[in-house]
């Protein structure tokens, strides 16, 4: 039987924590997501004056990451140059870039979707969550 990581609780504080921190000092209002392997949440912080709607996308975007094992942006990518077919891909409701995965031994272990401002800024908030586990 084989072992995998998983993420604690504090290691999706310390995510939260770091993604907050990015979206602040950059006077960003976004939402933050996080998700086990599963696409199951695990957080959600919405951050002063975000928009309602970034509630549901950056899940969506944290849950596309998490089952695809890559970042959103390629399911975007993909159906932006017309493999549109894409749309209708099961259990993946957010092709859209913003949602990161977390990576540990080559294990995906969970991800972070961020909604809220323009896609490279939600990238960004992610990454910086990802970032702060030191991987």
């Amino acid at each position: 039987m084989q072992s995998k990581p998983v993420l604690t609780l504090e290691d999706v504080k310390k995510i939260a924590a770091a993604a907050e921190q990015e979206a602040l000092s950059n006077g960003w209002k976004v939402v933050i997501a996080i998700c086990d392997d599963g696409g199951h949440p695990l957080f959600l912080q919405r951050l002063d004056g975000a928009a309602p709607i970034s509630a549901h996308i950056a899940p969506e975007k944290a849950k596309t990451a998490a089952l695809g094992r890559r970042e959103s942006k390629i399911y975007e990518d993909m159906i932006n140059n017309g493999r549109v077919s894409f749309l209708r891909a099961p259990e993946l409701g957010g092709m859209l870039e913003g949602g990161v995965p977390i990576l540990v031994d080559g294990h995906t272990v969970g991800a972070v979707g961020v909604s809220g401002v323009k896609s490279a800024e939600d990238a960004q908030i992610a990454k910086a969550g990802v970032a702060a586990l030191g991987l």
